[in-house]
């Protein structure tokens, strides 16, 4: 039954005229004429007004269902244990996450302030998921405020059209080598296990406990042995339940090298030309969706529900900017060589999956930045080349340029990371995991590492925000662009050949076989 028929019903069974129902819900009676006759629906207040005073749920008035059948079934309703739904699978448990990642991207909705922080206070449950459909809808039809500075789009060619080459040439030098390639898996892997053990840590108890244990500024991994129970009792950060570098058999599962293995795997079992979709079906096939987090995990559900990419990627995701992409487009710059346009491009059909905007920027910046780092060792050039595949009218590109100025302009290593700590909160989970906060980390340390790769990682990590994330990927960078043999032994050693995954038929692997299968793809790049 229709809404017209269902308010033409409700109206003559309580024996009402026009006029009369007009008087009652505040309306004229050629409004109600209207709503009978089908020509107009009521708007979202009179529909709620008319189905409170008929004692409806809103389904039975919109979709029609009658009342007195709904009263013999005794009104019951069908809904989810929402305390036995993770945060990242509950919008309304991010609401100011997501007001704040509006107001970020120069949304105008300033206005629903109030709304966001009342609806975000509210118990777990429907009502609270009602209204966060609503604030969805306001979001995503928000008009952009008129004074925004930046211009980010997440389609691809409007993303090229937005891009600022950078003034020297790729080089057109030798062919990139095992050892490069070698050098930027063993790379990553070992400077995510740096960042591993702390990944969470904030500077306010991570720098006391790097101090305490004699490793500050950091040099070296942190052990099991440098722990003890007084030392964990200090400290809020649960250290007795980490992963140590003194006690692994290789490198542990974790999502920042689980991902340079499925991309591999997206490759050999699709072909360099994947689709998004192909890659949600990867990603649905490969793992649980514990495996994933925050963007990840809210597009892994969409997938489930329906939901195709773009629109994974945007269907109530609060986390659309955080930095999941970003660690995900390291395999895309390891298969293409001198060729970051490609490398970029191919980074972006993974990251329009989960992310948009800067999100989708950072993994674009990661992925050129590698395929540069492949043919050209100069750390500035790298960046520069990564920069060269985002739009200049981004906060994410602005936010690069100001750690080059600064690194130019004869600021300081502790000025520099001190200004990043100004510029972002850590405290605050969206600013801790935001893409421009750690691609500004990763940057400044590769610049300020001056290519020793010890301490190129180890800044990236006791800066503190998202450690694993950028040791693996200011690791897997100068890894490239020097080689296997400027990463010390002392790094590798713990990791030998083994790499942990969750990946379902993948498992446990020997590194040197990913990277044989990455020769392998360069290789069918050129044929």
């Amino acid at each position: 039954m229709k809404i017209q028929k269902m308010i033409y019903k409700l109206r003559t069974d309580a024996k009402m005229s026009q006029e009369g129902f007009a008087e009652l819900f505040g309306v004229s009676r050629q409004a109600v004429q209207k709503w009978e006759n089908g020509s107009t629906v009521p708007d979202l207040e009179h529909i709620i007004k008319i189905s409170r005073y008929f004692n409806l749920s809103l389904d039975a008035l919109v979709l029609g269902n009658d009342a007195r059948i709904a009263g013999e079934m005794g009104n019951k309703t069908i809904k989810p244990e929402y305390g036995n739904l993770h945060e990242w699978e509950v919008y309304t448990s991010d609401l100011l996450t997501e007001y704040q990642q509006s107001i970020e991207e120069g949304l105008d909705i300033k206005n629903y302030k109030d709304l966001f922080e009342a609806v975000a206070k509210l118990p777990k449950g429907t009502i609270r998921e009602q209204f966060g459909d609503i604030l969805f809808h306001i979001v995503l039809n928000a008009a952009q405020r008129s004074d925004y500075a930046y211009i980010e789009p997440s389609g691809l060619e409007e993303i090229q059209a937005l891009q600022k080459k950078p003034s020297f040439a790729v080089s057109s030098g030798a062919p990139v080598t095992e050892e490069k390639i070698y050098g930027a898996w063993m790379g990553r892997i070992c400077g995510c296990m740096l960042g591993k053990t702390v990944e969470g840590m904030r500077t306010d108890e991570l720098i006391p406990f790097l101090k305490e244990t004699r490793n500050y500024p950091m040099h070296r991994y942190i052990y099991r042995s440098d722990i003890n129970e007084e030392i964990c009792k200090k400290y809020s950060f649960p250290l007795e339940l980490r992963a140590y570098a003194d006690e692994i058999d290789g490198m542990p599962v974790d999502d920042d090298t689980n991902y340079v293995i499925l991309a591999q795997k997206t490759i050999e079992q699709c072909g360099r030309d994947f689709t998004p979709y192909d890659m949600s079906r990867v990603w649905l096939e490969s793992q649980s969706k514990d495996a994933y987090c925050t963007a990840e995990r809210v597009a892994f559900c969409n997938f489930v529900k329906g939901y195709a990419p773009p629109e994974s990627a945007m269907y109530k995701n609060p986390y659309r900017e955080w930095i999941g992409a970003q660690i995900r487009g390291d395999y895309f710059g390891y298969i293409n060589p001198g060729d970051p346009e490609t490398a970029a491009e191919m980074a972006w059909r993974d990251a329009s999956i989960s992310h948009t905007k800067n999100g989708i920027y950072g993994e674009m910046f990661a992925a050129a930045m590698l395929a540069f780092a492949a043919v050209d060792d100069n750390l500035e050039h790298i960046i520069w080349g990564g920069l060269g595949q985002i739009p200049h009218t981004s906060r994410l590109y602005e936010g690069i340029v100001s750690v080059l100025e600064d690194f130019h302009g004869g600021v300081t290593e502790k000025e520099c990371f001190d200004k990043i700590h100004q510029r972002f909160d850590e405290f605050s989970a969206h600013d801790w995991c935001h893409t421009i906060s750690n691609a500004e980390i990763v940057a400044a340390s590769l610049l300020y590492g001056g290519g020793d790769y010890g301490k190129t990682i180890c800044m990236a990590v006791q800066t503190g925000f998202d450690t694993d994330c950028n040791g693996a990927t200011a690791g897997s960078v100068l890894g490239m662009a020097r080689g296997i043999q400027n990463i010390p032994a002392y790094w590798r050693n713990p990791i030998g050949d083994t790499l942990h995954t969750s990946i379902f038929g993948i498992g446990t692997v020997s590194i040197k076989d990913k990277v044989k299968m990455t020769m392998k793809h360069i290789k069918e790049k050129k044929e």
